[in-house]
């Protein structure tokens, strides 16, 4: 990459020793800010970053898509996988593709091992756990109020990936009066509620359409059908899909999960 308005990203690809692999047989697809994007980044962030090599190497490989992408094929995309683990969204608007946000200024330059698109801003993986984004979100007051009373705080921020299907309040309060009391005074109970709602891998939502049955962390399965655009797991309808966290992704769900046992 010798065009002149990368120097600041191939510096960055140079500090994270991703040299070699972006030289690589491939193909890949790379998704690459000018120098006027990570201009735009707030003060003494690429400075912060070139000291901190494992973010740095996140945020780059976060810009690359594992396969020759090109421009047609990202429009009939909703989003794609990078090989730093996480998705990126793909959005088009008034005849503007947007990649996370950024939108691509040039399309389809292809080189020897991949093709490059363009893009006017700097793309950034989602650096929140689990519970942090449960706790930010502020539906889920009483999710969170049952994983720490359960004691399950550590395990939901851990490195993962793990999948949640997590219910907001209004599921909670639909329960019959006095059961959430009663599961906060009854915790192994409580914890296996909890980790009927937990799943080990990162299934988006494209993968869980794919599945008749997902197993938990409780060890028992939940059940998956999809009847036209309504997906269920189990009892509950999955309302909000594919809210990505650092360790995972989160599924909203309309009712709490009770296991069998």
């Amino acid at each position: 990459m010798v065009d002149g308005r990368f120097t600041t990203l191939v510096a960055a690809v140079q500090a994270a020793g991703l040299v070699d692999a972006l030289k690589g047989e491939g193909p890949l697809t790379v998704f690459s800010p000018t120098d006027e994007a990570f201009a735009a980044l707030p003060e003494g962030t690429l400075d912060a970053l070139l000291a901190d090599i494992p973010t740095l190497t996140d945020i780059l490989l976060y810009h690359v898509v594992e396969g020759k992408v090109m421009a047609a094929d990202v429009l009939e995309l909703s989003q794609v996988q990078t090989l730093q683990g996480q998705y990126i969204d793909i959005r088009v608007e008034d005849g503007k593709v947007y990649i996370d946000g950024a939108e691509i200024l040039i399309a389809d330059i292809e080189t020897s091992n991949g093709v490059i698109h363009v893009i006017d801003a700097v793309i950034l993986p989602e650096s929140r756990d689990i519970v942090d984004i449960a706790v930010e979100d502020g539906r889920s007051e009483n999710l969170v109020a049952a994983v720490q009373a359960a004691g399950l705080v550590e395990a939901l921020k851990g490195e993962g990936p793990l999948t949640v299907f997590a219910p907001t309040d209004d599921p909670f309060a639909a329960l019959p009066e006095g059961t959430v009391v009663a599961l906060l005074n009854d915790i192994p109970t409580l914890t296996n509620i909890l980790l009927y709602h937990v799943a080990e891998g990162k299934f988006m939502a494209a993968d869980v359409v794919e599945l008749n049955e997902v197993e938990t962390l409780l060890g028992e399965s939940l059940s998956v059908s999809v009847d036209m655009d309504k997906v269920m797991i189990g009892d509950a309808q999955v309302i909000i899909t594919d809210i990505e966290a650092s360790n995972g992704v989160i599924h909203v769900i309309d009712a709490v999960l009770i296991p069998a046992s």
